[in-house]
């Protein structure tokens, strides 16, 4: 992994992260035109540097994340459903990130449903985060398990997961925000864990990759957030599904025609 691979990667998880479009899917794409060799530091730096990302959505949201106790607590609430199955099925989440077909086959039904989640969920009557009862994030959880399913979009997940329980576009799409900093945090906490316990040692060049990597992460997250939720409140979900199934139907026709697409 080189420098390039680096700026290009981190563009990508920024742009892609709290998209409805799976930013594992675009990295596929990505990783295999620029021949990146899969090893335990590049799975690693692509996890890491969701922590830029997280950074984005502290530093847009500053005030909300210090506005009241029950704000964590509905975070924690909705958090506990994806600690539980990522500890209980670890492996069978492993062995799914192997398959590029599965990616692109999610990509593409989730594709086709948001072609319709407009028109599904039209009539929300929850527009803010402090209206969310312990309930309903426990749902929005359950959703994010989903997301356990490569290519499916945590984001998207959890948006959709949102509007089914009537909130609104906004409210949704910033609930999933605040929920991608516990997940996401977890996330990279147990791949430091895990990478250190296999017994690694970063290097010098590898620090530094992972600390461009996420500043470039943080700064593009910063403005795909702010433009997301601008689009999402005028145009809705549609052209975000047209999108994935372009994207999704691609990796199916690579991966079908016999190229080597790598899952990191």
């Amino acid at each position: 992994m080189n420098i390039l691979h680096v700026i290009v990667l981190a563009i990508i998880e920024g742009l892609t992260e709290f998209l409805p479009v799976s930013s594992t899917g675009h990295m596929i794409i990505a990783s295999s035109v620029m021949g990146i060799q899969n090893d335990d530091f590049v799975k690693l730096f692509t996890i890491a540097i969701q922590l830029g990302a997280i950074l984005s959505v502290v530093v847009l949201y500053f005030k909300r994340f210090f506005q009241s106790i029950n704000f964590y607590y509905k975070l924690v609430v909705a958090f506990i459903p994806a600690a539980i199955f990522g500890l209980l099925f670890s492996k069978k989440i492993d062995a799914l990130l192997e398959s590029a077909l599965t990616v692109g086959i999610t990509l593409f039904i989730g594709g086709i449903i948001l072609l319709f989640v407009d028109k599904w969920f039209n009539k929300p009557d929850v527009n803010e985060e402090k209206e969310i009862n312990y309930f309903t994030a426990l749902k929005i959880g359950l959703f994010q398990c989903l997301a356990m399913i490569p290519g499916t979009s945590r984001s998207a997940a959890t948006i959709v997961g949102g509007m089914s329980q009537k909130l609104s576009r906004k409210a949704a799409a910033e609930f999933s925000f605040f929920l991608a900093v516990p997940t996401m945090f977890a996330a990279t906490a147990k791949k430091l864990y895990d990478f250190y316990k296999e017994g690694h040692v970063f290097t010098s060049e590898e620090i530094k990759l992972l600390a461009v990597g996420n500043i470039i992460a943080f700064i593009v997250a910063l403005l795909a957030i702010k433009t997301f939720i601008t689009f999402l409140e005028r145009r809705g979900f549609q052209l975000f599904g047209w999108y994935r199934i372009l994207v999704g139907g691609v990796i199916i026709v690579l991966y079908l025609s016999g190229h080597n697409l790598q899952v990191i």
